[in-house]
Parts: structure tokens; C-alpha cells; sequence
């Protein structure tokens, strides 16, 4: 079971990678088609003269149905890609977990391995829910492909479970936190999406602006964004009071100053800080989409950086 794990492991980060040429591709046939269609428009508002009516710098022209169809089909293709990554992605945690006889967290590689493939779900009831929103794809899929490389670099052998985690509160503190995570990485998308579209309508033309054009449009993302954040905090929340409980269970204390407490903490303090400014009309949305980034990089410090770079009671990466 462990081999076979391995082996769809390197099946799920190619699909991923298939998907995102999918993607890619789909992205420029959409370009090519909106090029192709330009003068056909620009003809028609000089045959039109000055009743044609002006059209904004930003405004996107739909260009015609038959000029849709092979993007639509590259992207249908894409969509499917993803759905297979996720399922041998989905596989592979299963067989994992199978062969160690336990729930597959009990080191760095697993924790990122399933976080991931709750990322993969999570991305996929989007995309089911609201089909408009399937670009994002492309980005959902260089996300998972980039943690999953990272979990192939932090690979760890199957072993059993660490006495300090055989308990009860293992499944209940760790599923939530997995979940939460996997919901704060794939909210983490639209919000950095959501920068770059609004810096293309204000009419930025450097990278990454320029991805912009070819994205859902800011509103349809800030939305989402938010959508996914709210849904995730509470169960952050109750991933981290779960914690401190078993932690007084375990070690006789709630709090400790340990360096994965503190910056569970600070993440919490981050994505509370994005909430309530979310829901304050004097701050920016885009100030809202950068304290959602700000939130993802403290959750990546204290998947990578506190694992790697300090020493606590919550060493169980497994890495050297």
C-alpha cells in the first residue's frame, strides 16, 4: 500500500500539471479568439458613426459563439483534468492511511498531502456550484502542484504514530485543521486574482496585471474569496480551541508560547483582522484581498518555517 501511494502521488502532481496546461491552453485560445474579433468590432462602430455608442477600456466584447467553442473545449478538458488529479490525489492519501493503519497526518508530508486533496474537493465543489468561475483553475492547480513538489521534498516513510499524538483529540484537533487550511488555500487564489483583475481595470499593463484580462471579473472573485474565508474561520477557531484543550490534557497547560501555538494565533488574529475588515464600508477591498494574502503566508510560515526552522513540543514533521 505504501508503494502504491507513492506511485499515485506522482499520477496526482501530473494531473495537476496536465490540468494546468489545459488551462493555459484554454486561456490562450480565449486571448487569440478576443484578437481575431477586434477588427470585425472596430468595423462596425465606424460603419455605425456617431451612433455608436463609446466602449470602456476595460469592457470585454463577447466575441462570437463558433469562436468559443474550441476554448470551451480546451477548458471542459481542463475541468475533467482536474477532477481525475484530485480523485488519484484522493487515492493516494486514502492508501497511505492504509498502510501506516492510522489517519495520514502524522508528519509534514501527510499534513501537506491533505491539505491539499481538501483544497482539490473544495475547488471542485466551486467550480460545480458556479461554472463561470473555472479559470481560477488554472491557478488552484499551480497551487497544488507547487505544495505537492514540496511534500515530495519532505517525503517521510511510513511509521507509526508518535505516542505524544495517540488520542482522541488527534482526530478531532487535526481534521479541523486540515480543513480550515484546506479552505484558507483555495480562498487565498481568488483573493490574489482579485489584486491583479483590479489592478488591470485601473488600467496597470505590467506583469501580472496583464493576467487580468482573462480572469473572472473582481466583484465574482472578491466574492468568492470571501465566501471561502468565512466558511474557514470558525473551524480554524475550533481547530485551535481543540488544541489548547488537548494540550492541557496532554502537557497540563493550555497555552505554552510554543512557536506552532504562536503562529496558529497569529493566523487567527490575521484572518479575524480580514473579516472585520470585510465587513467595514471605510476599508478597501483591496486592502481586504491583501490581509487574505498576508493570512496564507502566515499559514505557510507555520507549515514550512516553524517546522523546519524551530524546536517545540509540536515536532512532528518529520523532516531533518
Amino acid at each position: 500500500m505504501s508503494a502504491l501511494s507513492d506511485t499515485l502521488f506522482i499520477v496526482a502532481l501530473l494531473g495537476y500539471l496536465v490540468a494546468m496546461m489545459l488551462y493555459a491552453t484554454a486561456y490562450v485560445i480565449k486571448g487569440a479568439s478576443r484578437q481575431a474579433a477586434a477588427p470585425a468590432e472596430e468595423l462596425a462602430l465606424v460603419g455605425a458613426g456617431s451612433a455608436a455608442p463609446p466602449v470602456s477600456p476595460v469592457e470585454v466584447v463577447a466575441p462570437p459563439a463558433a469562436s468559443d467553442e474550441p476554448q470551451a473545449r480546451w477548458m471542459t478538458a481542463a475541468v475533467v483534468s482536474m477532477w481525475l488529479a484530485v480523485a488519484v490525489h484522493l487515492a493516494t492519501a486514502a492508501t497511505r492511511g492504509i498502510a501506516a493503519g492510522r489517519m495520514p497526518w502524522g508528519n509534514m508530508y501527510e499534513f501537506i498531502l491533505s491539505v491539499t486533496v481538501v483544497g482539490g474537493m473544495v475547488w471542485l465543489a466551486v467550480v460545480t456550484a458556479k461554472p463561470s468561475l473555472r479559470q481560477v483553475g488554472l491557478f488552484v492547480a499551480l497551487v497544488e502542484a507547487l505544495l505537492l513538489g514540496v511534500a515530495g521534498l519532505v517525503y517521510a516513510e511510513v511509521g507509526p504514530l508518535m505516542p505524544a499524538l495517540q488520542s482522541t483529540w488527534y482526530i478531532v484537533h487535526v481534521s479541523s485543521v486540515i480543513i480550515a487550511s484546506g479552505l484558507f488555500m483555495v480562498g487565498f487564489v481568488p483573493s490574489a486574482l482579485f489584486l491583479i483583475r483590479s489592478g488591470y481595470d485601473q488600467g496597470k499593463t505590467s506583469f501580472p496585471y496583464t493576467l487580468g484580462r482573462r480572469v473572472p471579473i473582481a466583484a465574482n472573485l472578491e466574492r468568492l474569496s470571501f465566501r471561502l474565508h468565512a466558511f474557514a474561520f470558525p473551524i480554524w477557531t475550533f481547530g485551535v480551541a481543540a488544541g489548547a484543550v488537548w494540550a492541557e490534557a496532554a502537557w497540563g497547560r493550555y497555552w505554552g508560547w510554543d512557536p506552532k501555538e504562536v503562529w496558529a494565533f497569529i493566523s487567527w488574529v490575521v484572518y479575524a483582522g480580514f473579516l472585520h475588515a470585510r465587513a467595514t464600508p471605510s476599508v478597501k477591498r483591496t486592502t481586504v484581498a491583501w490581509i487574505a494574502v498576508l493570512g496564507f503566508a502566515t499559514m505557510l510560515m507555520n507549515l514550512f518555517g516553524v517546522n523546519i526552522f524551530f524546536t517545540g513540543l509540536h515536532s512532528y514533521a518529520g523532516v531533518e
